[in-house]
C-alpha cells in the first residue's frame, strides 16, 4: 500500500475520501468534531504541498437521495474554522457544476463535495459512480479508516479508475496502531471485550483468543459466558443460543493457556431506570428478579490488576450501561486502569471511545481509533475492502 508521502502533489487535483460522519443536534450543529480534526494532518500536508484538495465523505443514511438534514454544510463550516482558510462547499459530488468549480481551484485551495450517499451508486459500489468520482482527480487518497470495511464506490471501486492512489496519514496511523497492538505486540497482550451482545463480536472473540495472553470479558456479553459456567443470572440479558460458542471459546482459551477474566461481582437492579439504585452482589448471588447492569467493585479490581500487568492492551466495548450514571462505575474504573497502565493502549468502537471521553482519560491512551466497524473487522481478522483495494492497486 503506497503512502501519500511517496507522491508529488503540486498543482494536482487530489480527491481525499475522509470520514466526516459526525453527530449533529436538532439544529444541525456538530456536537463532536473528532473525526474532522483527525483528518486535518492530511489536509494540511496537501495544502503545504500546493495541491488542489477535493474532500468527499458521507453523512448519515439519506437513502440514496438528497436530504438537507444530511448535508455536509456544517462540516464545511467547521473545517473552515479549523483550517483557518476558506472551504468551498459544492452543491453536489458530481456533475458539470462540480467539474467547473474544481477547474477554478488554485493551488492549496480546499473544496468539500456534498454527501456521497445522496447518490445510490455510493452504497452500491457502482463502477459508473466510482469512475465519475475518479475523473475529478489526478490522485485519490483514502483517509477514511472508519469506512474502509465497507465496499463503497468511494472506498473500493474508485481505486480501479483513479490515475494514482495512496493511503492518507490517518489511515496509515490507524493501521500502524492496530498492527503494533495485535500483530507485533509487546507481551503480555491483554484484550478487553465488552458490549451488549456476544453475537456482534463472536467472530472477534474466536480470532483474538489465538493471539492474546489474557482476555477480559465484560458488559452484557459476559453474561452468556457466565451462563455457560452454570451461574444463575436472574433477568439479565443473555444469548442462550450462543452458550456452546461461549464454551468453545473458553475451551480454546484453556488450550492456548490464555487467562480469561469474567466478572466476580455485579451491580444489579430490577430496572435500567436512572433513579433505581444498584445493588452489588457476588456473581453467584444474582437475585431472580434482578438484572446485571454493570461490573461490581471486586471485578473492577480484578480487571484492573490484569491490565496493570500488561505490556499491550486492546479495548473494545463498555463494561455496563455506562450512559446511566448508576451503572457507569465499571467502565469508568476500567478506563482509569487502562489510562494508568504503562502498556501500549489502543481503544476502538463508538461506545468505548464515548466512555473514555466521558471518563476524561482520552489523552492518556496511546491511540484511540476513529473506526467502530473497521476496528472490529480487524479484530475479527478480516481484510478491509478499502485497504485491500489500495494494496491491489500497487500490483
Amino acid at each position: 500500500m503506497k503512502s501519500m508521502k511517496e507522491l508529488s502533489f503540486t498543482g494536482k487535483k487530489v480527491l481525499v475520501r475522509a470520514d466526516f460522519n459526525v453527530p449533529l443536534d436538532d439544529d444541525l450543529k456538530i456536537t463532536d468534531d473528532t473525526r474532522i480534526r483527525y483528518v486535518l494532518p492530511t489536509i494540511n500536508y496537501l495544502v503545504g504541498k500546493k495541491a488542489k484538495i477535493i474532500l468527499c465523505s458521507h453523512l448519515g443514511r439519506p437513502k440514496g437521495k438528497p436530504d438537507p438534514a444530511f448535508s455536509l454544510k456544517p462540516v464545511a463550516g467547521r473545517l473552515q474554522a479549523l483550517l483557518g482558510q476558506p472551504v468551498v462547499m459544492a452543491a453536489d459530488c458530481l456533475g458539470p457544476a462540480v467539474v467547473s468549480a474544481i477547474e477554478e481551484m488554485g493551488d492549496g485551495d480546499v473544496m468539500l463535495l456534498e454527501n456521497l450517499r445522496f447518490h445510490p451508486g455510493e452504497a452500491a459500489n457502482d463502477d459508473d459512480f466510482a469512475k465519475a468520482l475518479a475523473d475529478l482527480c489526478d490522485i485519490y487518497i483514502n483517509d477514511a479508516f472508519a469506512v474502509s470495511h465497507r465496499a463503497n464506490a468511494s472506498v473500493e471501486a474508485i481505486v480501479k479508475f483513479a490515475p494514482a492512489c495512496a493511503a492518507g496519514l490517518l489511515l496509515e496511523k490507524e493501521l500502524t496502531a492496530f498492527n503494533t497492538a495485535m500483530e507485533t505486540p509487546k507481551r503480555p497482550l491483554v484484550a478487553i471485550i465488552g458490549g451488549a451482545k456476544v453475537s456482534s463480536k463472536l467472530k472477534a472473540l474466536y480470532s483474538i483468543v489465538d493471539k492474546v495472553d489474557a482476555l477480559i470479558i465484560g458488559g452484557a456479553m459476559a453474561n452468556t459466558f457466565l451462563l455457560a459456567r452454570g451461574y444463575g443470572l436472574g433477568r439479565s440479558k443473555v444469548e442462550p443460543e450462543l452458550i456452546d460458542d461461549a464454551r468453545k471459546i473458553l475451551a480454546r482459551a484453556g488450550e492456548k493457556n490464555v487467562e480469561v477474566y469474567l466478572p466476580v461481582d455485579a451491580v444489579t437492579a430490577a430496572s435500567i431506570d436512572q433513579q433505581t439504585p444498584g445493588r452489588v452482589v457476588k456473581i453467584d448471588a444474582v437475585p431472580a428478579e434482578a438484572m446485571i447492569l454493570d461490573i461490581g467493585p471486586a471485578t473492577i479490581g480484578l480487571f484492573s490488576r490484569a491490565v496493570a500487568g500488561a505490556a499491550t492492551v486492546v479495548w473494545n466495548g463498555p463494561m455496563g450501561i455506562f450512559e446511566t450514571p448508576a451503572f457507569a462505575d465499571g467502565t469508568r474504573g476500567l478506563a482509569a486502569a487502562v489510562a494508568d497502565s504503562k502498556a501500549f493502549t489502543v481503544a476502538g468502537g463508538g461506545d468505548t471511545v464515548a466512555a473514555i471521553n466521558e471518563a476524561g482519560v482520552a489523552d492518556k491512551l496511546s491511540y484511540i481509533s476513529t473506526g467502530g466497524g473497521a476496528f472490529l473487522a480487524l479484530m475479527e481478522g478480516d481484510p478491509l475492502p478499502g485497504v485491500t483495494a489500495l494494496e491491489n492497486s500497487q500490483k
